[in-house]
């Protein structure tokens, strides 16, 4: 018997998800990151985590702003949710940049990884909050298991082109 091909597995999972679950498992990937970050001392480590986790955050907010927030905007009409995720992605994309240009041995890499820890976990919770973005989203006539396959396709095309940068 032979396994499928790992873009076949992707596509599935894709189809079994919907998009709520997908950010989901994004931010728990990403906090279980930050976790590490904190118990670690080795600067090697550091490193390697705070560059997974740059990277993971920047595909999340590009597919966010590029398909969810949209998607969500048009079905919900709700602006000022919106607009406050957008604000609040902005910041992090800020620190984001900031840290990819440093190294662990720079006086503020732990004190900018641990704001940016924060930023999210903030973020995180009024998306995933009763009455938060996803809550909203679930309610709305979003179709969430199409997007969820949009997510996938997107994301996947971020990680490749960040791959052979």
């Amino acid at each position: 018997m032979t396994s499928k091909p790992k873009r076949n597995s992707s596509l599935s999972r894709a189809k079994s998800l919907d998009a709520v679950a997908l950010l989901r498992a994004d931010h728990r990937q990403v906090e279980q990151w930050f976790s590490q970050f904190e118990k670690t001392n080795s600067t090697s480590k550091k490193q390697q985590l705070a560059s997974s986790i740059c990277a993971a955050l920047s595909v999340h907010t590009s597919i966010e702003e590029e398909i969810f927030y949209p998607a969500f905007l048009k079905a919900t009409g709700n602006k000022h949710m919106h607009h406050e995720a957008i604000v609040e992605h902005a910041g992090a994309k800020t620190l984001i940049a900031q840290i990819q240009e440093m190294s662990p041995s720079d006086d503020y890499f732990d004190a900018k990884v641990t704001v940016l820890s924060e930023m999210i976990k903030h973020h995180v919770k009024e998306e995933e909050q009763p009455g938060g973005m996803f809550a909203e989203a679930k309610k709305s006539d979003m179709d969430l298991r199409a997007l969820a396959g949009q997510l996938m396709a997107r994301k996947k095309e971020l990680q490749l082109s960040a791959e052979a940068a």
